[in-house]
């Protein structure tokens, strides 16, 4: 499979020879810049970038996070039916998201190579874990850069993003059943002529068979997407692309689950395990951008078969709109295909009051199929995100849930708030 994805890439790339580009891998667990190529790192004296240093044969940059979760509810009387049968207390919560710490840097050979050590502390599993490390060797005259070891599979914008980053407090409700995490090879290729950009990614679990994270045996992936068109300087872009992802359930059996955008909140749907031989996941995202604005849209259909019991289909997405009300704009990343962080003009306690951006998301998941009653979900949030600076962010958020499970439909308000550190 490695050979097959290898060759695949080559050949498609073939028309990429000689184009001009910035061939540096976007950081996507440490900072919003992507690491300079070899031999580029500006002077950690002159740049004043205390984390930044240069050994000689290497680069090395320090990074870091922590994300603080606040959430308390106000349910109607058949959410608090529903929270009963789930066997479910909601009370007000202090959660620790998660704690993190990051090392990078580029050898300094003649092929750019960079590599990334991660580990970080779960708050909701309340352990240690092993994120993003490996080497990423960057393929110049190809447009590519391949990624070995431990990585994210590169499904769903905002999964592919740096955690820290993305505009919403959660990712969709519709990924949750793809691990964050896997072991194995992931190939990026962007032609910026026809700008065609796309991934296929392999990956098992030898290594992390025994982690609660890793509930695949075995994972392939391919993102295709198009830019129409991109404008860097005023960042308008049109974005398009689908995927395709065969899965392997450890043991033959799976179990789909997911919270309601809330993560000290326990689940509101769950499919309890089930009998299935391997997955097939469809779906696409389209994302726009003019300035301040952005818009987005993502759907996903999860397709469960098995040999011994019947198959499930468990479709969902989500639609958001966000606005810049600084004039700030997220910026896009041609180099992996993904947003970064947003960059503030003017920073709290130097030039003005940070940036603020205001967000409004529709999010569905289904888990209904068949013998399977797992409940249907949407939510509706509009928030707030405070960028005080490039370290720090707050987010306000309120949102509403109707959950359709146990014969009724029940509604949960949710009042949310997020403070987080990024270091990189």
């Amino acid at each position: 499979m490695f050979s097959l994805i290898m060759a695949m890439s080559l050949v498609a790339s073939g028309n990429a020879f000689s184009q001009e580009e910035n061939k540096a891998l976007p950081d996507t667990t440490v900072s919003e810049d992507p690491l300079p190529a070899a031999g580029e790192l500006p002077d950690p004296v002159t740049k004043k970038q205390w984390n930044h240093f240069d050994f000689g044969f290497t680069t090395l940059r320090l990074g870091g996070g922590y994300i603080l979760d606040y959430v308390t509810y106000l349910q109607d009387d058949k959410g608090k039916a529903q929270s009963d049968s789930l066997n479910i207390d909601l009370k007000p919560t202090f959660a620790t998201r998660d704690f993190r710490f990051l090392v990078n840097g580029y050898f300094k050979t003649k092929m750019p190579i960079q590599w990334k050590m991660a580990i970080m502390f779960d708050g909701d599993k309340r352990e240690w874990l092993v994120r993003e490390t490996g080497l990423v060797f960057t393929l110049e005259k190809l447009s590519s850069q391949v990624y070995i070891g431990r990585t994210k599979e590169g499904f769903s914008m905002p999964k592919i993003m740096n955690g820290h980053s993305p505009w919403t407090m959660e990712r969709l409700m519709a990924v949750d059943l793809v691990p964050i995490m896997a072991d194995g090879i992931r190939i990026y290729t962007f032609l910026p002529k026809s700008r065609v950009f796309w991934t296929l990614a392999a990956f098992n679990d030898v290594i992390s068979h025994d982690q609660k994270f890793s509930t695949f045996e075995q994972q392939y992936l391919v993102r295709l997407g198009w830019m129409p068109f991109h404008n860097k300087e005023s960042n308008k872009l049109l974005h398009i692309a689908g995927y395709f992802r065969y899965g392997k359930p450890d043991d033959g059996k799976f179990r789909v689950r997911s919270r309601p955008e809330s993560n000290p909140t326990p689940y509101f749907i769950d499919t309890d395990v089930f009998q299935t031989d391997h997955s097939l996941h469809y779906g696409g995202e389209i994302y726009f951008n003019s300035g301040p604005l952005q818009l987005g849209t993502e759907y996903y259909v999860h397709n469960f078969q098995s040999d011994v019991s019947e198959d499930h289909m468990f479709p969902g997405g989500d639609i958001s709109v966000s606005y810049m009300f600084t004039g700030e704009s997220r910026p896009y990343n041609t180099t992996g295909n993904i947003y970064g962080f947003v960059k503030v003009d003017k920073p709290l306690g130097k030039d003005g009051f940070g940036a603020w951006e205001g967000v409004l998301r529709f999010s569905a998941f289904d888990l209904d199929d068949g013998s399977i009653h797992g409940g249907s979900i949407w939510r509706l949030t509009p928030m707030v995100n405070w960028y005080m600076n490039k370290t720090v962010r707050m987010e306000f958020v309120y949102g509403y849930s109707v959950l359709d499970r146990f014969g009724i439909k029940g509604g949960t308000h949710f009042f949310q708030s997020r403070i987080q550190f990024t270091i990189g």
